[in-house]
């Protein structure tokens, strides 16, 4: 069957093995082709064919309902739900979702990009379910499936909801897509205890021993042999996993051969017989079929960058701020030893691993577990280290009561390093990082820091190490000036860019100081000489910065975060204290779910580029020079 054929799951149902199986060839050669063109994951996504394909003859999606877990795994389904017409348009701007997407399909149930979230949503649909039957202890009408793989089980969420799914046995099938890794090799005792097992010298010697033996018996050998992989598969499960899960209150069956469609069909006809929880172990490969991903040792190709475009300042070519972030941060190490890194299972998407290579003993990788990461640093700045958190702005959210009230209240010095701040694009309204502004400024004591050039990024890395409370720095993932109109700043003081005549200033925060420069560059073909100011802090509000605005008339302050509770509003709040009748313009992020797409476009979309911020000036100048004049009288 051609994979152009299949326009649903019920397409699946009389398929033989070898057209499965060539389906699921086809499936890879699409993702791999589409993926090389547009971007997105990759060897998470080969390695769930099978499942994907075993799971929709298995079941009835949509009335059963199958949730991915982290969403990343997610394409060959799209594929089977009618989307393969539209799938050249992944993470395009209007085509399809790089996650589960719920206006997409309505086989997508969950819209997520935030792992190990998967079992808690199924447990409270199971318990739905449960609720509103007339029979509580039958089999249910619905099924409840989740797939949790690629380094989600190492999230303490994930455990939260295990415990609660086992204590009222709901029947809720979890399929563990175990490949021993997450972004990369997977930091969780659970996933690594199989492996070890295998690879122990005496185990395997032992077991080479008696399978010789045995061999050797007359007319019983292979039979015997036979009995023997059943036996040690039964005694690997019963080690650890089993124990594990059944602990808990959950059934466990497993391993088994994640790419075999026949061998987790039958296992999967046995779960759906099984009137509680229940969890199928499945080994699979990520990257499965394609050489390039199987060969990459650290990632397996778990996702690929299209390469992106030069911002247009003057000076050396851009870099990433990540790239420059990892160097600098490496040279900090040698001259400070009380410095450590610490990431929640993204140690090489956030540069850390060039550290790591330099001071293994400082650097610590907690799996997908933003929470203990933070309150983790905060221990270690309590025995006199100072520790570096290097997390996704989007993910630090998921930290936020910790950085608050374990780093926070307790004045604690820990910097954290929020990487992909602000709009990232392609990845959509769960990647976007338009919260840590909000966050970190409702932080006491918090310094915030928002470099705009990569010799900033590396002035501030070193201020924020250096001072004695928790700080924090964002940066996007987008490439960077080196330089911006041929300087940085000292220590916790603004930079004046562009100096003007009149009586207009433009804040521009951290990326957006170029498209403020350039609106101010528009602006003067107008007569209108306006000043640009860079903060490069926001807390504590730099001082000149807030004297010099509260003698203008108007300030307009541009930042890729929200604008409510944002930075704007921040330093309106600290200058209005000093001259309440200046007149502020906030340009931002709105209070919306942005969708996927290139992010110059969507900031262009927010009026958030050089020709959409000089017009939004124009008309906020025009709207309230009459307001300035009657406050002078």
């Amino acid at each position: 069957m051609e994979l152009e054929s299949v326009k649903g799951p019920s397409d699946l149902s009389a398929l033989s093995t070898v057209e499965l199986e060539d389906l699921a060839e086809q499936i890879r050669r699409r993702i791999v082709d589409t993926v090389s063109r547009n971007g997105g994951h990759l060897g998470s996504n080969l390695g769930s064919v099978e499942i994907t394909l075993a799971l929709h003859r298995s079941f009835d999606s949509p009335r059963d309902i199958i949730l991915f877990d982290t969403g990343h795994q997610a394409y060959p389904h799209k594929l089977l739900t009618g989307r393969n017409a539209d799938f050249d348009s992944l993470r395009r701007r209007g085509g399809i979702s790089g996650y589960p997407n719920r206006a997409e399909s309505e086989h997508d149930w969950i819209e997520n990009s935030h792992a190990s979230t998967a079992l808690s949503y199924a447990y409270g649909m199971a318990a739905a379910f449960q609720v509103n039957t007339d029979d509580p202890s039958g089999l249910p009408l619905r099924r409840v499936v989740a797939v949790v793989g690629d380094g989600a089980l190492t999230g303490g969420m994930a455990y939260e909801a295990l415990n609660n799914i086992g204590h009222r046995r709901l029947p809720i099938i979890i399929i563990w897509n175990d490949n021993g890794r997450s972004y990369a090799p997977t930091i969780s005792r659970l996933s690594s205890s199989l492996t070890k097992l295998r690879l122990n010298p005496s185990y395997i010697q032992a077991r080479n021993r008696i399978k010789q033996v045995i061999t050797d018996l007359p007319k019983v050998g292979n039979r015997a042999v036979n009995s023997l992989a059943n036996m040690t598969s039964a005694l690997r499960e019963v080690i650890e996993p089993r124990v594990f899960f059944e602990a808990l209150g959950v059934r466990y069956t497993g391993p088994i051969d994640g790419h075999d469609i026949s061998e987790l069909e039958y296992a999967l006809a046995g779960a759906k017989e099984w009137n509680g929880p229940i969890v199928i172990h499945v080994l699979t490969q990520k990257g499965k079929g394609y050489p390039p991903a199987e060969d990459d040792e650290l990632q397996c190709l778990h996702d690929l960058k299209v390469p992106q475009a030069l911002s247009d300042v003057e000076g050396e070519p851009p870099v990433s701020y990540t790239e420059a972030f990892s160097k600098e941060l490496v040279r900090i190490g040698r001259e400070n030893p009380s410095v450590v890194v610490l990431t929640a299972a993204m140690g090489g998407p956030t540069g850390l691993l060039p550290f790591e290579a330099a001071f293994p003993a400082r650097y610590f990788d907690v799996g997908i577990a933003e929470q203990h990461a933070v309150t983790a640093a905060a221990g270690m700045a309590m025995a006199g280290l100072h520790p570096v958190v290097a997390i996704y702005s989007t993910f630090m959210s998921r930290a936020f009561d910790q950085v608050n009230l374990d780093v926070g209240l307790h004045g604690l010095g820990v910097t954290f390093v929020m990487d992909r701040a602000g709009i990232t694009g392609d990845d959509g309204p769960s990647h976007h990082g338009v919260l840590d502004l909000v966050q970190m400024l409702s932080v006491a004591g918090m310094t915030v820091f928002v470099p705009s050039s990569i010799e900033e990024l590396r002035v501030q890395l070193h201020l924020a190490i250096e001072i004695e409370g928790p700080s924090s720095i964002r940066f996007s993932k987008t490439l960077a000036p080196r330089l911006i109109r041929g300087g940085v700043g000292v220590g916790l003081e603004e930079r004046i860019v562009r100096e003007g005549s009149s009586n207009t200033v433009i804040v521009g925060i951290g990326k957006m100081l170029v498209p403020a420069l350039l609106a101010a560059d528009l602006l003067e073909s107008d007569g209108r000489e306006v000043t640009v100011i860079d903060p490069r802090v926001i807390r504590p509000c730099p001082t000149a910065m807030v004297e010099r605005l509260a003698r203008a008339d108007y300030v307009i302050t541009v930042e890729d975060g929200l604008v409510h509770g944002g930075a704007g509003e921040f330093i309106a709040a600290a200058v209005h204290a000093v001259n309440p009748h200046v007149l502020f313009r906030h340009l931002g992020v709105p209070t919306h779910y942005l969708p996927h797409g290139n992010a110059d476009v969507l900031l262009t979309e927010l009026g958030l580029d050089g020709l959409g911020i000089a017009r939004a000036i124009r008309t906020f100048l025009a709207q309230t020079e009459g307001q300035v004049r009657r406050a002078e009288f």
